[in-house]
């Protein structure tokens, strides 16, 4: 079995599971997933994860994202950008840098957001883009996101170029639209290249058809951010078998390791006693 993760510069056109089953084509592993999804029309950043990689899922999936974007302003589309039908035109107000700035400020920290209908997550087990397609529109529950940057690039007639610093399950669709309506019209995004998920930077990915064996990046080396303790002795089978145990240390996550050869991720409960929370062989 072919095991760990790779960095991904997805192509433009192409669904995330689209480029993960060319990947697992190519290297001939079948299970195969990824972290954070890419809409079609954009690009940039894809973790892939092939064979027991797949069980760290569960540790990236909340790292931070980096995306830069370009939003179209007077024009609304129903799925947000520019692969959606005209939904509606608005005039442009007279914009200027410092306007956009302090629009774009307003955003940056804690806040509720709603997610699109034209989205892949899943109400009563459908994706609500099935539902979208359909001309349905579905309830959905507001998720409390966190902007950290919020950075004007560039801005030229209708055009305004971004780069956004965000937490786990924001979309940067949505971002787009709510910024418009805060300067007095409507928008949607023309473009969207995810740059880096944490650490993890597009700088080191690779297309699709590019990856090799040896491209694949080790869960040691994955789960690097976190804390990493090599086990000896009895605590090697105990590891293995889940079970519970003390260690010399107090962080709440960490990575059990022999031969520094990944094992298990432990976490530390309010006893001081470690658990076992995924085990990785």
């Amino acid at each position: 079995m072919i095991s760990g993760s790779l960095l991904i510069n997805k192509e433009k056109g192409l669904t995330s599971r689209q480029e993960v089953n060319n990947i697992s084509r190519l290297l001939g592993e079948k299970k195969a997933g990824h972290i954070g999804t890419l809409d079609p029309f954009a690009d940039g950043l894809l973790i892939v994860l092939l064979g027991k990689a797949t069980k760290i899922s569960p540790f990236l999936e909340g790292m931070d994202k980096t995306y830069l974007a370009t939003l179209k302003l007077g024009v609304q589309t129903d799925t947000g950008d520019l692969t959606g039908n005209l939904v509606s035109r608005r005039e442009i107000p007279s914009l200027n840098r410092q306007m956009i700035e302090e629009v774009f400020n307003s955003f940056v920290g804690e806040q509720e957001q709603l997610p699109p209908m034209y989205s892949a997550l899943k109400v009563n087990g459908k994706e609500l883009y099935k539902y979208a397609r359909q001309g349905q529109e579905v309830e959905r529950k507001v998720r409390k996101i966190n902007i950290y940057e919020l950075k004007l690039i560039s801005f030229k007639d209708d055009e305004i170029t971004f780069l956004s610093k965000v937490s786990k399950g924001t979309y940067i669709r949505t971002l787009g639209e709510d910024i418009a309506v805060k300067l007095g019209t409507v928008g949607h995004l023309t473009s969207l290249t995810r740059l880096a998920v944490g650490p993890f930077s597009l700088e080191n990915a690779k297309a699709s058809k590019d990856v090799k064996e040896e491209d694949l990046i080790a869960v040691e080396k994955m789960l690097s951010f976190m804390k990493s303790f090599e086990v000896t002795g009895d605590l090697i089978k105990m590891a293995k078998n889940g079970m519970h145990f003390r260690l010399p240390i107090e962080d709440e996550l960490v990575l059990l390791t022999e031969n520094k050869n990944a094992i298990a991720v432990y976490k530390r409960e309010s006893n001081g006693v470690y658990s076992c929370v995924r085990g990785l062989l």
